[in-house]
């Protein structure tokens, strides 16, 4: 298995879609997938909020179909980290302290602006969007991205 660890953020597990594809693709060995239930939480919440007649047991069980089945997935202990952070929206902060914490290198979001170089590049992070990070999966190795689908 690969080194190469990612944090995924809640708007990148929003889309149904997006997110079992990187289920499915984290599998193969290509890169190491890591969330919080923060970021769970966050995806969750926002999608009910959105779509008010989803079902909230299904999600909880998808929830736990994804920490079962992606290993090593979830990032605990990072909270400590989080005052000591600065970011344009505070909200994300956990998400960069969960990074640090679970030796990441990178952050797949949509949200790039949230996430500048300036505050990132010290902590030795970068933020990538998920459309950059899956051509560079394929680039890496076509074939298992074909596979995943």
């Amino acid at each position: 298995m690969t080194s190469y660890t990612v944090i995924l953020d809640a708007c990148v597990m929003y889309p149904a879609p997006l997110r079992s594809y990187l289920m499915y693709l984290s599998n193969t060995g290509l890169f190491r997938a890591r969330w919080t239930e923060q970021i769970h939480d966050e995806w969750i919440r926002n999608l009910i909020k959105n779509n008010p007649d989803a079902d909230l047991g299904r999600l909880e069980r998808t929830k736990q179909l994804m920490n079962a089945h992606v290993p090593d997935c979830l990032v605990e202990g990072y909270e400590s980290l989080v005052d000591g952070l600065t970011l344009p929206d505070v909200d994300d902060r956990h998400v960069v302290a969960a990074a640090i914490k679970g030796r990441a290198e990178s952050i797949i979001t949509f949200n790039l602006k949230d996430f500048p170089t300036t505050e990132l590049d010290p902590l030795g992070l970068s933020a990538i969007h998920p459309d950059e990070f899956l051509c560079d999966m394929f680039e890496l190795d076509s074939s298992a991205c074909v596979k995943a689908a």
